[in-house]
Parts: structure tokens; C-alpha cells; sequence
């Protein structure tokens, strides 16, 4: 019948034009080049370091007793940048971009568990020689600092967590949320408004995002191989067993938390604070009007009360001291 025919050719007319809007769409959220981020991104303190196959970028600045920082998810090492300025005057700072993350890129081996970026960290670290180091992170690289510390407590001074991730609850017993199948379209049609997006949604106060700090996010997403190894960090994260991981930590720890933290709520910091009934002693610092990216949003403070916490004697060593 002729109005099946014209049926047919205007939903392929639909389809084709579907098709083209598609590729238009894939053509213009295309890769950036990694040798493209490189070269804008790449400072004098920027290193390359081949840890299990994986090609990890790290930056090395200051002078003093190492101190480790892990960024967040979504995020790269620049995100300590404010805060590394102050830091890098009393300590030897030393940050990586995790996998799938910032110039570091996709892990060959496919595997974003927690588990592997763990044991990345510590092989990272181990390449580094570092014997003695203090340890901080924030959201989920406050996760790994915790696993890490809480299996090597010979090698960590001190832990540091500002917002860390994972905590829910004391019978949190997190797997990963589930990712939709539909997500896989990020892949290759993923919008600057994104970014803009999660930024705004975790600051404290969101009128402080800035162009730059957007195009920074995005720019390092937009990396090849980038977006699928986000989107496969999302499906494969668990936190694991956080109460048996807290348990185990013996270290003096410092935890930091915004007080309009939208992702986590500032009350989370007392429960983890019960949570590390292990550590010989644990201090807790809140920001007002500060939300989940308390990095960006408050560096330098945050630097003076870890540079301070840092100077100060552990409680060890105050047991130490004859009366």
C-alpha cells in the first residue's frame, strides 16, 4: 500500500537523520589527544612513571618529610594545587593522577577496582622509595588512603582524609551504584555542561566555579580512552568492608570536612571519628560554608591546619616524653 511506502521511507528519513546527527555529535565530543593535555597541563614538576604497565603522572615539589595526595574521583592531582603551594614549603609533596584519571589515562589492564588502585598506590609509592610518608586524600582518594594505610601501618606516619568517600553509615557495606547501560553514551557524546554540572552541585557555595576550573575537568575527561575508563571505574568501585578497614588503621589520623558538603554530610565526620577507635589519636576541622570540594574550594586553609597538625607531636610521641 503506498502510505506503508511513504511510512517506510519517513521513518528512514528519521533514521538517517538520526544517524548523521550521531556521528555530527561523536565528531564534535571526539578524544583530545593525550600529547594535546600534555603539553598544556605538564609543568617542571611533572613526571612520567611506568608502575605495572601502567604510564602514571605525578608531580614532585617542595622539600621536607613526604606527604602523598590522592585526588577525588572525576578530578586529577590539580586539584591540591592551591594547597600544594603552601605544602610544598614545609614537605616533599608528591601527587598522582589515578587511572582513568587526569594525564595518567585508561589502565591497560582494564581493572578500576579499588583493589587495583590500592595496590597501584603502593607500587607507586614503593617506586619512589618511600620508606616513611604521611598519607591524605579526598573523597575517593580518601578511600585509598585509608585501604593503604590500613594494610601498611609500618609505612605510614600519619593519614589525612578530607571528605572522605565510602561513608554511609556504619553497616556500609557499599558496591558500586549501578551505571545504566544508556550511560555508554558519554563515550562518545559527553557535554561541557556535564562537568559544569558536578562542580556546581558539590560546592559549598557554586557561584565560586569557574570557567577554568570547568574546562580543566572536562579537558581531562575528554582525554582518549578517558570516558570509558571512568565509566568503567563506576561499575567496578566498592569501598569494601569500611568498618574492618577503619578498625585496622593505627595511625594518627586528621580528618577534614565541609560543613555544606551536599555529598556527604559533615555529620559523617563525627561517625567516622567512633569508626577509628584503633588510631592513637584523631582530630576533626570543619569549613564552614564549604561542600564536598573542599580542595578547590578551600586550599590554603586547608594547607595551614595540615601543615600545622603536622608540625605537632603525635600522640605517640607525647606517650613518650617521661612525665
Amino acid at each position: 500500500m503506498r502510505w506503508l511506502r511513504y511510512l517506510g521511507y519517513a521513518l528512514g528519513g528519521i533514521l538517517l537523520a538520526g544517524c548523521v546527527a550521531f556521528l555530527v555529535a561523536a565528531w564534535i565530543y571526539r578524544d583530545i589527544p593525550a600529547g594535546v593535555l600534555e603539553a598544556k597541563y605538564t609543568t617542571p614538576a611533572s613526571r612520567f612513571l611506568n608502575v605495572d604497565g601502567v604510564r602514571i603522572h605525578y608531580r614532585d615539589e617542595g622539600s621536607g618529610p613526604p606527604l602523598v595526595l590522592i585526588h577525588a574521583n572525576f578530578a586529577s592531582l590539580l586539584s591540591w594545587d592551591d594547597a600544594v603551594e603552601s605544602l610544598k614549603n614545609t614537605h616533599r609533596v608528591l601527587r598522582f593522577d589515578m587511572t582513568g584519571h587526569g594525564l595518567t589515562g585508561p589502565d591497560p589492564s582494564g581493572d578500576y577496582s579499588l583493589e587495583r588502585t590500592v595496590e597501584l598506590t603502593g607500587r607507586f609509592v614503593d617506586a619512589l622509595q618511600l620508606e616513611h610518608f604521611s598519607i591524605g586524600g579526598t573523597s575517593l582518594g580518601g578511600t585509598v588512603a585509608m585501604h593503604y594505610t590500613a594494610t601498611h601501618p609500618e609505612r605510614v606516619d600519619r593519614l589525612i582524609l578530607l571528605s572522605p568517600g565510602s561513608l554511609e553509615g556504619r553497616s556500609m557495606q557499599r558496591a558500586g551504584r549501578a551505571v545504566p547501560k544508556a550511560a555508554d553514551i558519554l563515550k562518545y557524546i559527553a557535554p561541557r555542561a556535564l562537568a559544569e554540572f558536578m562542580l556546581t552541585s558539590r560546592f559549598g557555595d557554586p557561584s565560586r566555579v569557574t570557567d577554568k576550573l570547568i574546562d580543566q575537568w572536562y579537558e581531562m575527561w575528554m582525554r582518549e580512552g578517558q570516558r570509558a575508563a571512568i565509566l568503567a571505574r563506576l561499575r567496578s568501585y566498592s569501598s569494601a568492608d569500611i568498618v574492618k578497614v577503619t578498625a585496622a588503621i593505627r595511625v594518627p589520623t586528621l580528618i577534614l570536612w565541609g560543613e555544606e558538603n551536599p555529598q556527604a554530610p559533615v555529620e559523617q565526620a563525627a561517625e567516622l571519628r567512633q569508626m577509628l577507635g584503633s588510631a592513637p589519636g584523631v582530630t576533626i576541622i570543619t569549613y564552614p560554608g564549604v561542600g564536598h570540594m573542599a580542595a578547590e574550594e578551600a586550599g590554603p586553609a586547608i594547607a595551614k591546619d595540615i601543615q600545622t597538625w603536622l608540625a605537632a607531636p603525635t600522640v605517640r610521641q607525647k606517650e613518650s616524653v617521661p612525665p
